[in-house]
């Protein structure tokens, strides 16, 4: 397994993938730790939790780097990344205890009945590059201080990440087997959701890479979390703030280089606003840097890989050929490494890639539409369902336009972000289950119901179910 470059083409290191033995050890060892692991108290978890956020905030610099090394990061945006996996950390060592308390339920007199939130045992995370410290973060936090333990696959061009992510488990003080990564590709993960010591999915990646997980583990009735793919409108209104909406739309174009699932991908502006709103976001767009990831004003680095830098291109070209209107950007830069520029096309036809499919790189498709009901219906018409932004300064508006929009995650006025306070998921073609908050600490947990109750003096009547 290679860690390559992708500023450069340099590889960078080598790694010996785990063969079928060493899969089945991982796997045993994890399954005994959880036997002992689930038994420890909240507390200690969560504390435990608090040492994870310690080691990642001392060590950020260079699990920064590898990040920028291996996917092209910006390496700004890497020290980002691990300061909010250390928040992620933090939040469930605050709040673990609170979530999983047990829930009373009235119900008899002398009955004393609750549900308890018990984990499952050892969930494997299949992962992927483009945040790839966050997105197992945001599983691995709430899922370890709940009480299972975790199996990371992580994407195959970035395990230098992937060892470095065990290692921070291990530092923190966690018990040997409480995390574990394989080094494995992606033909060897049916093998590891089908064994008997695994009791849950969750992948974040590509709805093609969720409809085989889940088939997978729906073959062995086994839970899955999938946060997949995302084509987000962001949708501008007459009375929007249209220069902070510009600004706003440019940032959530091209963050992470434009490889973010949350990323806003289509940009649906009212005619009283059009123009105004296309000039100053093209303005935005071409004033943002393409350049070497390490370099701390660079804005945009190159794409994760040849091949998706490929794909996009593809993307726009064949949008173009379509009848969209190439208004800025368009062609990969003619430069050593995979960069490809900010790129904004209008007029963009229903077929068009641009307009529906997801377009994972700096390329925005912008919408002109005459009306609310028109922005809603073209918010909507896509088979993803994970962000949406709302542009309007009336809240009644805000209000009333998110309660339509058919996504798992509506912001009004702001962009689209992952935040461990609030829950993150998507519906439609962009998955099920929640992440983070109260909810992803939730989600691969036995609801167990405990009916408590004196012994009778006489037989009680058997019910019918």
């Amino acid at each position: 397994m290679e860690s390559r470059n992708p500023a450069t083409g340099e590889v960078l290191e080598t790694y010996e993938t785990d063969d079928e033995a060493s899969v089945d050890e991982k796997l045993q060892r994890a399954s005994e730790t959880y036997e002992e692991w689930h038994r420890r108290s909240i507390e200690d978890r969560q504390q435990l939790m608090a040492s994870a956020a310690e080691v990642l905030r001392e060590n950020k610099e260079e699990y920064a780097e590898t990040m920028t090394k291996e996917m092209g990061k910006p390496i700004d945006s890497a020290v980002s990344e691990v300061e909010k996996c250390a928040w992620v950390c933090d939040y469930y060592a605050e709040h673990a205890g609170e979530h999983l308390q047990d829930e009373r339920i009235g119900s008899e007199p002398g009955v004393d009945s609750y549900v308890s939130y018990e984990p499952l045992g050892t969930v494997l995370a299949v992962m992927p590059w483009n945040f790839p410290f966050w997105q197992v973060f945001r599983f691995a936090a709430p899922n370890l201080a709940a009480g299972n333990v975790g199996l990371l696959k992580h994407a195959s061009n970035v395990p230098g990440c992937a060892t470095a992510i065990q290692e921070v488990f291990e530092e923190a003080g966690f018990p040997e087997g409480a995390f574990t990564t394989l080094l494995i590709g992606s033909d060897a993960t049916d093998d590891v959701i089908r064994d008997d010591r695994v009791a849950g999915v969750t992948l974040t990646g590509s709805d093609r890479a969720g409809r085989a997980v889940a088939e997978t583990a729906g073959s062995e009735l086994k839970k899955t979390v999938l946060e997949l793919g995302g084509s987000d409108p962001f949708v501008v209104m007459p009375d929007a703030d249209v220069q902070d909406a510009a600004e706003t739309a440019a940032q959530s174009r091209t963050v992470n280089s434009g490889q973010s699932c949350i990323a806003a991908k289509r940009f649906i502006v009212h005619t009283d606003v059009y123009d105004e709103f296309l000039d100053a976001f093209l303005a935005e767009m071409e004033s943002l840097r393409v350049g070497d990831p390490t370099d701390d004003d660079t804005d945009i680095g190159p794409q994760a890989r040849e091949d998706l830098m490929e794909d996009v291109h593809e993307q726009v070209r064949d949008s173009v050929d379509a009848g969209a209107t190439l208004e800025l950007g368009g062609e990969p830069l003619d430069r050593e490494g995979n960069y490809y520029p900010p790129t904004v096309l209008t007029d963009v036809p229903d077929d068009a890639p641009a307009a529906n499919e997801e377009v994972f790189g700096p390329a925005a498709a912008v919408f002109e539409v005459e009306d609310e009901e028109s922005a809603i219906e073209r918010a909507n018409d896509i088979r993803f369902g994970l962000g949406a932004s709302i542009w309007t300064q009336d809240r009644e508006r805000g209000s009333r336009i998110a309660g339509e929009i058919e996504a798992g995650l509506v912001f009004v006025n702001e962009l689209v972000k992952s935040d461990p306070r609030v829950p993150f998921g998507g519906v439609k073609d962009s998955g099920y289950g929640r992440e983070l908050s109260r909810h992803g600490i939730r989600e691969f947990v036995n609801r167990k119901m405990t009916w408590l109750a004196d012994f009778p003096s006489e037989k009680r009547d058997s019910g019918v179910e």
